[in-house]
C-alpha cells in the first residue's frame, strides 16, 4: 500500500521581524540609539525592539539570577559601554542601547544551566531573541564565550564588545585578560581539552582587545573603564 506524507506547512523559524530601517549617516545631531540601523523598539515599531535597563532587570527577576551573576553582568555592561561610547564618538555604527541590553543578559541563563545543564550562551541567545525579537541583540549574548567569525569590528561591533567585555571582568571586578583566564583555569580546567579551550579564547580576547585599541586608539590593557584607573590585580 501507497503512503504519502501529508503536507504540513512548516513554520518559519525565526519572528516575521521587519528589517531595521537606515538613515543617512550624516544624520544630524545623532545620539546613541538613533545610528543607522540601530534604533530603540518606541522608534522601529515592529522592527528590532531595544529593551531597557529595567527591562532588563526585570528579566533577571524572571529567571531568577542570582545576585553574583547580576554583579558580573554590571561589570560587562560597564565595560562594553566604555567601548559603544568610543566607537560612537568615532562615529561608527554602534547603539549604546543595544551593547547595554546585550551585555546585561549575556548571562542570562547561567544559572538554569548550572542547575540542569546546557550550553548557557546558547540558550541564553535563544531566549533573549524570543524576549526581543532583536536578532542583533541575541547574537551578542550567543557568542559573548567564543566568536566563530573574523574579527571584524566595523561589522560586528555589538558581539565583539560583549565578548571582550566578559573576558575583562572576574566575578564582579574589572581585571587583565590574563587574570581572568588564570581564574577559569583554576575553577574549569579538568582535562587537557578544556585547558586547550581555555587557551584559545584567552588567545581570542587578546586579538579582540589589541583591534579595539588599534580602532579606538585607546591602550585597553590594564585600562579599568572608569576615570581612567587602572584595572585590578586578580
Amino acid at each position: 500500500m501507497n503512503r504519502t506524507t501529508p503536507n504540513i506547512p512548516m513554520a518559519p523559524m525565526w519572528p516575521d521581524l521587519a528589517p531595521p530601517p537606515r538613515l543617512p549617516s550624516s544624520h544630524p545631531g545623532g545620539q546613541p540609539g538613533q545610528q543607522s540601523g540601530r534604533l530603540p523598539g518606541a522608534i522601529l515599531g515592529r522592527a528590532w525592539r531595544v529593551p531597557g535597563e529595567a527591562q532588563c532587570v526585570a528579566w533577571w527577576d524572571r529567571f531568577e539570577m542570582p545576585e553574583h551573576i547580576r554583579a558580573h553582568s554590571r561589570g560587562v555592561a560597564q565595560v562594553a559601554c566604555f567601548l559603544a561610547e568610543a566607537g560612537h564618538r568615532r562615529g561608527l555604527d554602534v547603539d549604546v542601547s543595544t551593547v547595554l541590553a546585550s551585555a546585561l543578559l549575556h548571562d542570562l541563563a547561567k544559572i538554569y544551566c548550572i542547575k540542569h545543564g546546557g550550553n548557557h550562551s546558547q540558550l541564553g541567545g535563544a531566549w533573549a531573541m524570543a524576549l526581543t525579537g532583536n536578532p542583533l541583540l541575541a547574537q551578542g549574548v550567543i557568542h559573548h564565550v567564543y566568536w566563530p567569525f573574523a574579527v571584524d569590528l566595523e561589522r560586528f561591533f555589538t558581539p565583539l564588545a560583549v565578548l571582550y567585555a566578559d573576558k575583562r571582568v572576574s566575578h564582579d571586578r574589572i581585571v587583565h585578560i590574563e587574570d581572568r583566564f588564570e581564574d577559569l583555569l583554576v575553577r574549569y580546567g579538568k582535562t587537557p581539552e578544556i585547558c586547550e579551550r581555555i587557551h584559545t579564547t584567552n588567545r581570542q580576547a587578546k586579538d579582540i582587545e589589541d583591534a579595539f585599541s588599534r580602532l579606538l586608539e585607546i591602550d585597553l590593557n590594564g585600562h579599568a573603564f572608569d576615570h581612567g584607573q587602572a584595572a585590578d590585580k586578580a
